[in-house]
């Protein structure tokens, strides 16, 4: 239930912000609009000023009259909106068969058709750098002052490229690095076309490691492979009628010791307790700078009922921005992720990198935004601003029916000075629609052969 939910929240933010951008835009341009559409479909409910709210599809002989009806149709995986005189994902053509009309889009200037057809992207755009600056001037960016690594479990993907525990990354591709934040950067974001020569103390050793970019772009479908050091465990949720929540065991709580062993790993966890089934154990945790001792009982499967993930306990520096250094903030934030999104297509359209592991469908959107809600605010919020700016990126792409796709036939008009004749623009559509059902389609089945 939680993943429907912030799924439908996700989704309904987004969309409607992207098709707000194309509203707002076409009434400026003086077009009539006809549907505000979130979702796909059969219309299951809907107000406008002639019928007022109304369940089920509108009477076929219903004439907007300019008015338009706003409503929510049967397939939440997007939205849109019909504009008077245009091709678009109703695939209506009946007006081809008269003049144009002044409210039409099809009789406006190029400048104002580009205008109506770029604001949903635009929107989004905004979107993401509005929770950007808004994270940074309100919160401002927690910097981990260390570039050691975490524990290095055996066969993880940080051990098959060559770390081992309690490295210290001293640069990347021949950048030094000073804090956790700058290993993220150098490793993933700017240098995410090409290979990482790391340089690393080890042991009171300088050694250097040459990692394959493609083994890089897997780890990014599951997140940074790196963990800072130091870290403890935190409790992220606690089972209802377990164990752990009849001991007393609270979301938030850092794990000290188990069993009178002192814990630094998330794995150490799920061993002690597997092998002390039905037996009962000593726990210590850090609760609001408080120790709590409590006392847990194991199920015979050897579980506690919590899910827990790994938290940085050393020195963090917060660094603020003030109101205009925020925005300054905001935009670099949008052009890391931006060349990120960039290289990732190129890898997939070039074969370095499988399509299921750089897009995710409706059940992967689902389970990120629950894990960032479950995280707080923030994390969510940074989570939708992402998704907001991959939904801008992705939609100014030249493929018919996409945002991008439209532009491109509104220049080849613009410069023709003339219309596609409708059979072209239909044809262009019918097939850009069949292969975003098949692409959407293959992401789902992904989604859940890896659930």
């Amino acid at each position: 239930m939680d993943y429907i939910i912030y799924f439908v929240i996700t989704i309904a933010i987004l969309v409607f912000v992207h098709e707000f951008g194309h509203f707002a835009a076409a009434k400026l341009s003086k077009m009539r609009v006809d549907i505000f559409a979130i979702g796909f479909g059969k219309r299951l409910f809907g107000w406008n000023k002639i019928t007022g709210f109304t369940f089920g599809d509108l009477s076929k002989d219903f004439d907007g009259q300019g008015n338009t009806d706003y409503r929510l149709c049967l397939l939440p995986l997007g939205g849109y909106v019909k504009i008077a005189g245009m091709i678009d994902e109703s695939f209506d053509t009946k007006f081809v068969e008269e003049e144009p009309k002044p409210y039409e889009f099809r009789a406006k200037s190029t400048l104002a058709k580009v205008f109506v057809i770029t604001a949903g992207v635009m929107m989004n755009l905004t979107l993401a750098v509005l929770i950007f600056w808004g994270i940074n001037f309100f919160q401002g960016k927690q910097i981990f002052k260390t570039t050691t690594i975490a524990n290095v479990y055996e066969n993880s993907l940080a051990d098959k490229v060559g770390f081992k525990s309690y490295d210290k990354i001293i640069s990347i591709n021949d950048k030094k690095v000073n804090n956790w934040e700058d290993v993220v950067d150098n490793l993933m974001v700017r240098n995410s076309y090409k290979d990482a020569e790391v340089v690393l103390e080890r042991n009171g050793q300088i050694d250097t490691l040459s990692i394959n970019r493609n083994v890089l772009n897997k780890s990014m479908q599951n997140g940074f492979f790196l963990f800072p050091y130091p870290t403890k465990p935190v409790v992220v949720d606690v089972i209802k009628n377990s164990p752990a929540q009849e001991a007393g065991i609270k979301a938030g709580d850092y794990i000290i010791a188990i069993n009178n062993k002192n814990i630094t790993e998330g794995e150490e966890i799920n061993i002690i307790v597997k092998a002390n089934k039905s037996n009962v154990i000593p726990i210590v945790l850090l609760r609001n700078k408080d120790t709590v001792k409590v006392k847990v009982k194991p199920s015979a499967e050897g579980l506690i009922g919590i899910s827990h993930s790994t938290a940085f306990i050393g020195e963090i520096e917060y660094k603020t921005y003030g109101f205009i250094g925020s925005f300054s903030q905001a935009f670099k934030n949008v052009g890391q992720y931006t060349i990120l999104t960039f290289v990732t297509l190129k890898n997939v359209i070039v074969g370095k990198l499988a399509f299921n592991q750089a897009f995710g469908g409706p059940v992967k959107i689902a389970q990120y935004a629950v894990k960032s809600a479950d995280t707080g605010i923030t994390s969510f919020l940074y989570f939708l601003a992402m998704l907001s700016l991959s939904l801008a990126i992705i939609n100014i792409l030249p493929f018919p029916v996409l945002d991008g796709g439209h532009f491109v036939i509104i220049l080849i008009e613009g410069l023709l000075k003339r219309e596609l004749p409708i059979k072209v623009k239909m044809a262009i559509q019918n097939t850009g629609f069949v292969i975003l059902l098949l692409l959407m389609a293959f992401i789902l089945y992904s989604d859940l052969i890896n659930l």
